[in-house]
């Protein structure tokens, strides 16, 4: 029965150390646990079976550690759990002046102060305008561009 919690105690010293190093870097929780596992291994085997107990499983710890660590640090360990999807599309957005000239009318959706939101030719783009605040609904003129914006003005 000795000998089940002995390895048991190992078990978990193991997955604490892996914890350790694959969710929780640096020195924290799961190393110190690791540690406390592992000592009460070592601590019951040379109460149980003596010095030489003791060392086998002192030998057999660090075998285990430095293959749980070089196995938890290949690349290709885990690229088999990483997403391997490729995101091919963008949202960048259209450019204004490239689809829109000077001059082109169109009504203001919501406030300009001074950015906001213009409907031209059925379409939205974020617009600023040229002075003062506008109101929604009112009529406003494309004078340039900036960036991905209009640049309005108030038809009088």
């Amino acid at each position: 029965m000795e000998m089940f919690y002995i390895i048991l105690l190992v078990f978990f010293g193991l997955l604490f150390l892996l914890a350790e190093l694959v969710l929780l870097p640096g020195v924290s929780i799961g190393a110190i646990l690791a540690l406390v596992s592992y000592g009460g291994a070592i601590y019951l085997s040379f109460r149980d079976f003596g010095t030489m107990g003791g060392v086998v499983v002192i030998a057999v710890i660090l075998l285990l550690s430095l293959l749980v660590v070089v196995v938890s640090l290949r690349a290709k360990t885990w690229q088999r759990f990483s997403l391997r999807q490729e995101i091919r599309s963008s949202n960048m957005p259209v450019m204004p002046a490239e689809e829109l000239r000077i001059g082109d009318r169109g009504t203001t959706l919501s406030r300009l102060s001074p950015m906001g939101k213009v409907e031209i030719d059925g379409r939205i783009y974020e617009a600023k305008s040229t002075g003062a605040y506008v109101d929604p609904q009112r009529e406003v003129e494309v004078v340039g561009f900036e960036n991905c914006s209009v640049i309005v003005k108030i038809v009088k």
